[in-house]
């Protein structure tokens, strides 16, 4: 499609285009109450405005979720209701649709300019846990610690390993970030210090907002685990890592991941990335049959991060990766999620990992790129760096490429501050 199949224009570039429609939360200085909308070109379209038209049969009964201030009702109510919404929205936003173009008071109220508007959380965040699904993440954190021949713990190639982390620390783009304070241990033989993390670093990731609850107890099998994933956003789940290798054994990390975690604030639903599902990757060994599905459900997005100092224009880009790196799906982690009959409910956010690929320029935390600290990083303005300082922003980028479209997703970004702690 062109952006001559809807009246909004928006160029071949827009990381909106009519195709895509992602969801998000929004305020205005006019309005400061928090509305769903979707973006379309460089507007966001007021759900709210427009419940009206959306006279389809589940949606013409659950339309009040369309006036909520968050999106987990609007997830609850599965992919029928997702499918439609969807169907309306494409049809309202048409140029061959009258019925919002040709209605100037409703157009003027109910398409708001992006510049003019506060993203919020697109959800309300009741549990957030985080996978660890790169094999090329893993392989490399691992050699660094024990070694090329015990890169990968014996269970990783039979589970997507994971953790429960913090939901109440979890933020929209855009929003800073403290350099945490903790114990660290920075010589072997000497007792620990406290004090503000010295290796703060990013990690790439996406991760996907669930939709539909399973009830306590009751399982989601593999082969209908896409029927509980809404839509997915990128993030950065930040780490301080000297703080991590302290405090890791035997739980894993608590404060060196609790402090921050940053998504952006579009979903993208799944059907707008359905045109660019990818054959899953090859496992060896083949896992155990409750994890294992033959329908693709990896994705071509296309992936970078940058860095900007207080003293640079423009971001430099220090790592470029794919999303269909990952070597466990979206619906093997959902399922393993669940397979003690765990239940999820609406609006609980699953991270992916850090997403790496298999060269050094697509390593997706500084950890790798600077190789634990050794091979220092180049940025476009001369200056080097190990790890993150203050007063530096990292901005993760993400979008999918069609012949004449394009999908994105919004920036995820958000700058290091000094620590809080004095």
């Amino acid at each position: 499609m062109s952006s001559s199949k809807s009246f909004v224009s928006y160029g071949p570039d827009s990381e909106f285009p009519i195709e895509n429609l992602p969801y998000g939360v929004f305020s205005t200085a006019s309005n400061p109450s928090h509305r769903l909308g979707v973006a379309i070109g460089s507007t966001v379209l007021d759900l709210a405005a427009v419940r009206s038209l959306f006279t389809g049969p589940i949606m013409s009964k659950e339309g009040n979720v369309l006036e909520q201030s968050t999106l987990n009702g609007f997830m609850s109510l599965g992919k029928s209701a997702w499918a439609e919404t969807r169907s309306t929205l494409q049809r309202i936003l048409s140029a061959n649709e009258g019925v919002l173009r040709d209605d100037s008071g409703l157009k003027s109220r109910a398409l708001v300019p992006l510049d003019d508007v506060q993203m919020h959380l697109p959800a309300h965040i009741g549990d957030y846990t985080d996978f660890y699904s790169s094999r090329e993440h893993a392989t490399n954190v691992g050699t660094m610690f024990r070694g090329p021949e015990n890169a990968l713990m014996p269970n990783w190639l039979h589970l997507p390993v994971g953790y429960h982390g913090r939901a109440s620390s979890v933020v929209v783009s855009g929003t800073p970030i403290h350099r945490p304070c903790g114990q660290t241990r920075p010589k072997d033989d000497e007792p620990p210090v406290f004090g503000p993390c010295r290796l703060m670093d990013f990690e790439l990731e996406m991760a996907f907002f669930v939709g539909p609850p399973n009830d306590l107890g009751c399982p989601v099998p593999v082969e209908k685990a896409d029927d509980h994933i809404f839509g997915m956003v990128i993030m950065n789940d930040w780490s301080a890592r000297d703080i991590q290798k302290w405090e890791y054994v035997p739980l894993g990390p608590f404060l060196a991941k609790n402090f921050g975690t940053t998504v952006s604030p579009w979903v993208v639903p799944m059907a707008a990335l359905e045109p660019f599902k990818k054959a899953n990757p090859p496992q060896d060994p083949t896992p155990l049959p409750y994890l294992c599905h033959s329908d693709p459900y990896s994705f071509d997005i296309e992936l970078e991060v940058a860095i900007q100092s207080e003293s640079m224009k423009t971001p430099s880009v220090v790592a470029a990766t794919n999303f269909s790196n990952l070597y466990w799906t979206m619906k093997q982690q959902l399922a393993h999620h669940t397979i003690t009959g765990c239940n999820l409910q609406p609006g609980d956010l699953l991270g992916s990992g850090t997403i790496s690929g298999k060269t050094p320029d697509s390593y997706g935390s500084m950890l790798e790129l600077s190789w634990r600290g050794t091979k220092p990083l180049t940025l476009s303005d001369g200056s080097t760096r190990k790890f993150l300082l203050d007063g530096d922003e990292v901005v993760m980028m993400g979008s999918c490429l069609a012949d004449d479209y394009r999908v994105g997703f919004g920036s995820c970004r958000g700058k290091v501050l000094p620590s809080a702690l004095r």
